[in-house]
């Protein structure tokens, strides 16, 4: 399906052709339909598939035909991480380049002057807020922030934040803002909890499900089988052998991840850490490192495996097997993006090797078993039926065309985005889909008015 067979407005579309944006992903064509239609929505998709863009469009397209006259907030989009809400913050600027909606990114690790913009921008009331839980309400808090304008309440990685223990800031936003609102929630995974959220915030929602995909075919994936005690050596060797440069280690917990980065800098690896005890300013400046090849090797949390925008990654190496399959997926998913090859390696002790068998039957076929090199010694047996040891057990893995036609709007001469200010958006394999069958809900979207291209517009 194709973006312009949606009731969007010429600018929004020629926003789109200068992106280069056509085809429509199967989220963005089940669930764009019941977006402009005013419905509530519950959507599964996986990060990369383009869900950011998704409810964007749709949604800033309906923002663009009202002018903000009162000075108030009109849509809250949450994020869990920092790197998120800037991914998107960047995506909204390309795809509103042509229309007259201001757009504010709301996270914390920053100095005085970056607050005190927030504020202000807060005070004269962004059209789109992009923020995380705990800033906003930190915000909110100091008695300035008016969210009663608000018709648009938007949950992406709506897991990702309960996973982080987000459950009751969010509830406490959520208090804020007008009851009458639309809600659209996004997840890569629907837990029994996601369940139960979307059932206190959300009023008849239409529900899109995109199954997980399995990993790129341009991925080439193997498992080391291994004691604990030689996975440090191994990936040494790793490094030696393979790929040394432009590489993601994912590590189950904080305090692996940096005696490991200890390890390989004492090795004279060009390694950095990445988890959530760094600040802002310290992420942001590992990643810039890493992006300018300042750090080849970098180690990190599963805070790295959503919301990451680096095309050429060489190869992802799990030196702690994930908890669900779906995390696998994700983790493994840096790599060979953009039509690059990558290589995926996974270092499976005796006590994950059941959890690596059901991350097997997730992907429908066993993973190549590479031979360890014969000077770490001998690896353990592979007998993922004989369950986790040590831990407890793990369960493993877990729209359409609004038939309004095209806004009859007229075109204006207008310059195409900057190349400086393209946003870096989503990808996926473009794919054509028929629209999700939504029963006809009562339209929300009022009258369309002509509209004047302002340019580009941003709160300061």
């Amino acid at each position: 399906m194709r973006f312009d067979e949606f009731d969007f407005s010429y600018d929004l579309l020629d926003a789109l052709d200068a992106m280069r944006f056509e085809e429509c992903t199967p989220i963005q064509a089940q669930a764009m339909g019941p977006i402009l239609e005013g419905r509530d929505i519950i959507a599964c998709a996986q990060t990369g598939t383009g869900k950011t863009a998704a409810y964007l469009l749709p949604v800033i397209d309906l923002l663009a035909d009202y002018p903000n006259e009162n000075g108030k907030v009109r849509c809250v989009v949450m994020v869990p991480t920092h790197e998120l809400a800037q991914q998107i913050d960047r995506q909204l600027e390309g795809f509103s380049y042509y229309l007259p909606v201001s757009s504010l990114a709301i996270h914390g690790g920053n100095d005085g002057k970056e607050f005190a913009r927030q504020q202000n921008a807060l005070r004269k009331g962004a059209d789109i807020v992009i923020a995380t839980p705990g800033r906003l309400l930190a915000h909110i808090k100091m008695g300035y922030v008016d969210l009663s304008g608000v018709e648009y309440f938007i949950l992406d990685e709506a897991d990702r934040m309960l996973d982080m223990g987000f459950s009751d800031d969010i509830m406490r936003i959520v208090a804020e803002i007008p009851k009458e609102r639309q809600t659209l929630m996004f997840s890569a995974t629907m837990p029994r909890k996601i369940q139960q959220l979307a059932e206190t915030i959300l009023i008849d929602p239409a529900e899109v499900r995109i199954a997980v995909s399995k990993p790129n075919e341009n991925i080439d994936q193997s498992a080391f089988i291994v004691h604990e005690g030689q996975k440090a050596g191994l990936l040494k060797h790793l490094f030696e052998t393979t790929y040394s440069q432009r590489v993601i280690v994912f590590s189950g917990s904080k305090q692996k991840v940096k005696e490991l980065t200890a390890v390989l800098r004492k090795s004279k690896w060009k390694a950095a850490e990445m988890h959530s005890d760094l600040d802002q300013k310290a992420r942001e400046e590992v990643m810039l490192d890493f992006r300018a090849g300042r750090i080849d090797i970098l180690v990190a949390t599963d805070i790295l495996s959503r919301g990451i925008d680096v095309d050429d990654i060489t190869m992802v190496v799990n030196y702690d097997v994930p908890h669900e399959a779906e995390d696998y997926v994700h983790r493994i998913g840096r790599t060979a993006r953009a039509s690059n090859h990558g290589k995926a390696v996974t270092f499976v002790s005796e006590r994950d090797q059941s959890r690596f068998g059901q991350i097997e039957n997730f992907l429908g076929n066993p993973v190549r078993k590479e031979d360890i090199p014969e000077e770490f010694g001998a690896g353990p047996e592979y007998r993922p039926e004989r369950g986790d040891r040590g831990r407890g057990r793990s369960n493993g893995g877990r729209g359409g065309k609004s038939g309004k036609g095209r806004k009859d709007r007229p075109r204006r001469e207008k310059s195409a985005p900057k190349a400086t200010e393209k946003p870096a958006v989503e990808t996926a394999e473009p794919t054509a889909s028929p629209a999700a069958s939504v029963p006809e809900g009562e339209a929300k979207a009022k009258k369309r008015k002509k509209r004047r291209w302002y340019g580009p517009k941003k709160q300061n």
